[in-house]
């Protein structure tokens, strides 16, 4: 059985709820010596504490998990200042490759080297205000990720690129993005699966397009942002499954030598 890239909302939680029976799922493939990395594009939270949160859910400790934070702040350089508009993992991944980081809440003026958006659930017009004059002052723009939505347990919600679509629209420029499906995130999981994996994820445009960068094998569940209607999509897929669960027993039936 290969080594697996698994993204978290949509597949092992919804919001705060988790999908019945992945946690379990996925502690079987670690127990049988598999590798697991969590790949999230949300950037809002650290990366620390939703291994805590994954532990809390079932899994074992020292569960791995890369976000869109870990990918942007390793195009940023140590010596820049930096405009951050995201939560606190957006802004410690930055500050932990040595960048000096304002949030966009307090800076109405400066230079800076880079204004770099997240997820921000404090959102306001004063924020991305601040961003956007950054930019057209000559700052870099660059984006945790581009999605339009994630799901919760109320449907979806706004994403990451919802916030960077109105920075670029009020500073006339397009970002740099580091987050699934881009080549910054490809390149974080090569580095820590070298021998391969299997994408599992619930967006074609994300998690579909980035197993289809990376040239491994794309699972789709239908457990968060797509749905059985919104089939076919447009990228390969090895597998649809109804959620993590099913998917992984697939897989098990491919290999059968894994279990």
């Amino acid at each position: 059985m290969p080594d697996w890239v698994v993204d978290l909302d949509g597949v092992v939680w919804l919001g705060a709820e988790p999908v019945p029976g992945a946690a379990e799922s996925l502690s079987g493939r670690l127990a049988l010596g598999e590798r697991v990395v969590f790949c999230t594009n949300n950037s809002s939270e650290r990366g620390q504490d939703k291994a805590a949160a994954l532990v809390s859910h079932g899994l074992p400790k020292g569960v791995e998990v890369v976000t869109s934070a870990d990918a942007v702040a390793r195009l940023v350089e140590p010596s820049w200042n930096v405009l951050c508009l995201g939560g606190p993992g957006l802004r410690e991944a930055l500050q932990s490759v040595g960048a000096s980081v304002v949030d966009s809440a307090e800076a109405d003026t400066g230079s800076f080297d880079a204004v770099v958006v997240g997820l921000d659930r404090q959102l306001d017009y004063h924020r991305i205000d601040n961003a956007a004059r950054a930019v057209r002052n000559g700052a870099r723009l660059f984006a945790s990720n581009t999605d339009s939505t994630f799901p919760d347990t109320t449907g979806l919600r706004p994403g990451c690129g919802a916030i960077v679509a109105a920075v670029a629209t009020a500073s006339g420029s397009s970002p740099i993005v580091a987050g699934k499906p881009e080549e910054p995130m490809a390149d974080l999981l090569r580095e820590r699966l070298p021998r391969g994996g299997v994408v599992v994820g619930d967006r074609a445009d994300t998690d579909g397009r980035l197993a289809e960068r990376l040239g491994w094998p794309f699972v789709l569940v239908l457990s968060g942002v797509t749905r059985r209607s919104d089939l076919p999509v447009d990228v390969p897929t090895a597998c649809i499954a109804e959620d993590l669960p099913a998917a992984v027993r697939t897989l098990d039936s491919w290999y059968p030598g894994s279990v």
